[in-house]
C-alpha cells in the first residue's frame, strides 16, 4: 500500500506541474528522446489533459547516431497517439558550420545537441521546454529547480535560482528567456520503472536483454556501430546486454543483464549498487561534464 501511495503522490505532483505549464506559458514543448523518462512524461501528460489530446508538440533533437530501436519506437508512439512531432537534426548544424564534428576515440555528438536545441527554441519561440531529467541521476541535475530559468542565450546559472516553497512554481520570465520544466524531478530510476510496470507502458526493446555486438573500453560495454570510433585492437564480441539509460550510440554504454521483462528490470534495479548514469560515456569526460553542458544550454 505504501508504494502505491508514493507512486500516486509522484504522479499527482507531475500532473500538477504539467497543468501549471499550460496555465503559465504560451508555447511549451516536450523534449522527447524516445527513452523511458520521456515516454513516462508522455503518459503523465495524457493523464493531465485527458480527455483532450496533449496540447503541445514533442521535440526530438536527433544526433543522427541514435539506436534504430529508439527511432522506430518514437515514430510508432507519435502515430498511435496522434501527436505533433518536431525533429531537428544535429547534422544540419554541422553542415551549416555552426558546430564542428568531433573525431577520435571519444568523439560524440552529444554536446553538439545544445546548438540544435537552442536554434529550435528560437525558431518556434518556445517559452517552456519540458524534460525528463531527475535529481537522482547526476549531481548537476540535483541542483535544478522544477521551473529552471534559462537566460536569453539559453544558459543556466545554478547560483541564481528561484525558491519553490510549498510547491509554488513561478513561471514569470523576461523576453528572450525560457524555462526548462522537470515534472519527474523528484522521481528515482526505480520510481520510473515501477510506474512503467504499474501503467503497463510500452518502451523500446533495447531496455531489455538482447544479444548485441559490442566491444570493451575503459571497463564499459560500447555498442559496435559505424557511428562509434573503434581501435583496431578493440575486439568485437557478442554479449547479452541491455541499456539502463538511452542516449545515442556514441554516449551510451550497455550493461550485462538477463532481465527480459519489466518485473525483472525492477528487481535488477532494486539490487544494483551502481547509478544508471554510470553507463553514460559522456559523463566520464570530467566530474563537472553535465554541469558545464547545462550552463551552455543543454537539457
Amino acid at each position: 500500500m505504501s508504494s502505491v501511495l508514493k507512486t500516486n503522490a509522484l504522479e499527482s505532483e507531475a500532473i500538477y506541474i504539467f497543468r501549471e505549464v499550460i496555465a503559465q506559458f504560451d508555447r511549451p514543448v516536450l523534449l522527447f528522446s524516445g527513452g523511458k523518462d520521456s515516454i513516462t512524461l508522455v503518459r503523465l501528460a495524457q493523464k493531465a489533459f485527458f480527455p483532450a489530446k496533449i496540447p503541445f508538440p514533442l521535440l526530438h533533437v536527433d544526433t543522427g547516431h541514435n539506436f534504430p530501436e529508439t527511432i522506430e519506437f518514437r515514430d510508432k508512439l507519435v502515430a498511435e497517439l496522434g501527436l505533433e512531432l518536431i525533429v531537428r537534426n544535429v547534422q544540419d548544424a554541422i553542415d551549416e558550420g555552426k558546430v564542428v564534428e568531433e573525431t577520435g576515440k571519444y568523439s560524440s555528438r552529444n554536446t553538439l545537441q545544445t546548438t540544435t536545441l537552442l536554434d529550435a527554441i528560437e525558431e518556434f519561440k518556445f517559452d517552456a521546454c519540458i524534460g525528463g531529467a531527475r535529481r537522482d541521476e547526476e549531481k548537476a541535475r540535483a541542483k535544478e529547480r522544477i521551473f529552471s530559468v534559462r537566460d536569453d542565450f539559453g544558459q543556466w546559472d545554478e547560483k541564481n535560482q528561484r525558491p519553490e516553497l510549498f510547491d509554488l512554481l513561478n513561471g514569470k520570465i523576461e523576453n528572450g528567456q525560457n524555462v526548462r520544466v522537470f515534472p519527474i524531478s523528484n522521481w528515482t530510476e526505480l520510481d520510473v520503472w515501477s510506474y512503467i510496470e504499474q501503467e503497463q507502458i510500452e518502451i523500446p526493446s533495447i531496455y531489455f536483454s538482447h544479444k548485441r555486438k559490442v566491444f570493451l573500453r575503459d571497463g564499459l560495454i560500447w555498442s559496435h556501430s559505424p557511428y562509434v570510433y573503434q581501435e583496431e585492437d578493440e575486439q568485437i564480441e557478442e554479449r547479452i546486454v541491455r541499456f539502463r539509460t538511452v542516449g545515442d550510440m556514441s554516449c551510451t554504454a550497455a550493461v550485462e543483464s538477463y532481465a527480459a521483462t519489466i518485473a525483472e528490470v525492477v528487481g535488477e534495479i532494486r539490487s544494483s549498487t551502481i547509478s544508471e548514469r554510470g553507463a553514460r560515456i559522456d559523463d566520464k569526460r570530467s566530474e563537472a561534464a553535465m554541469e558545464k553542458r547545462k550552463q551552455q544550454g543543454y537539457f
